[in-house]
């Protein structure tokens, strides 16, 4: 039995939730990100017991299908940009329909339904997060954070920046750490 989670961003996240499961003495559960995969059927009494002890950290068990759906695709995406530092060998739209074998035409509208942007924005709107965390590490040039999450050139990744938050990569970095927002705020 598989249970979906919304909020999951991280790799504390899942510590979180696999910390959650042991104290709820639920065993035998693998947890990856956005997800819970158990062995057996939990009662309904022991599933409302874990959906309050998660709600306690911020996360949420979603029973809606559509609403799965829309956050296992974020989670593909916080991950392909995050951790995958965007190892894109072809279209986002590819991508997302191979890892959930569904048109993405489908795809697109139950996100955009959902979350009330279009996949593509989000997609955006986490590369430039990634972007302003990489900014203020201050070890990466532009050349090198556009070539690691896929711009076709710094001034591509410039323009867009600019037109995201409203300044330039080197605005930002002389006030990088104010202007920061926690990528499940997005």
């Amino acid at each position: 039995m598989k249970l979906s989670i919304k909020n999951m961003v991280c790799p504390r996240c899942i510590s979180a939730v696999g910390q959650v499961l042991d104290q709820t003495g639920i065993t035998d559960a693998k947890v990856s990100l956005g997800e819970i995969e158990l062995s057996e059927a939990l009662s309904e009494n022991r599933k409302n017991k874990l959906k309050e002890e998660l709600q306690k950290l911020g996360f949420e068990l979603l029973d809606d299908k559509d609403t799965q759906l829309v956050e296992r695709i974020r989670t593909l995406i916080i991950e392909l940009v995050y951790r995958k530092d965007n190892e894109l060998s072809g279209t986002l739209s590819a991508y997302l329909s191979s890892q959930l074998n569904r048109d993405y035409g489908f795809l697109s509208a139950v996100f955009s339904q959902t979350r009330g942007i279009t996949i593509e924005q989000f997609y955006i709107l986490q590369k430039i997060e990634r972007v302003k965390e990489l900014l203020s590490y201050g070890e990466d040039n532009l050349n090198e954070i556009a070539d690691r999450l896929g711009y076709s050139s710094p001034s591509h990744l410039s323009r867009q920046f600019k037109a995201t938050i409203g300044m330039t990569p080197s605005e930002f970095r002389k006030t990088h750490n104010q202007l920061r927002t926690s990528i499940d705020n997005i």
